[in-house]
């Protein structure tokens, strides 16, 4: 098994797929969880690579968001789109990116990405608040390379 296969369990891949199924009913934000082994590149710039390769930049409101995280690297970026960015402040990734990190350092990875996405969904939910006519325009679904 790779690194990304081991990064957490079958269990915890349908806990965390549940709490985005949850933190999409406060918000018509589209959150995703990517997950690779390594990269030469930063966790920022891969990051936005694999915003683009999942095609989030093609959500109607521009609001996805994604949590990328890089197993043997031990790196971690969350980074959200073009409609995300021109509405919030600049600092506000910062409260729930330190939730995630704090969680991992611990060795709670399922546990920080649950708390990191339910965090995001309440955060989203002032900027685009869930509309009746919401369709799931991303899967929900972790993606790995």
């Amino acid at each position: 098994m790779s690194k990304t296969e081991d990064f957490l369990t079958k269990q915890d891949e349908k806990e965390i797929v549940s709490s985005i199924v949850e933190a999409e009913k406060n918000t018509s934000g589209e959150i995703r969880v990517h997950i690779e082994e390594h990269s030469e590149k930063s966790p920022l710039d891969r990051a936005q690579e694999v915003f683009f390769e999942l095609k989030m930049n093609e959500t109607q409101d521009r609001n996805g968001v994604l949590f990328y995280i890089c197993v043997s690297d031990k790196k971690f970026a969350i980074i959200g789109d073009k409609g995300i960015n021109d509405v919030v402040e600049s600092d506000f990734w910062d409260c729930t990116k330190d939730t995630v990190i704090a969680n991992f350092k611990e060795g709670n990875f399922k546990k920080g990405l649950v708390e990191g996405i339910l965090q995001a969904g309440q955060r989203l939910k002032h900027y685009f608040p869930y509309q009746s006519d919401d369709t799931n325009e991303l899967s929900n679904e972790i993606s790995r390379n």
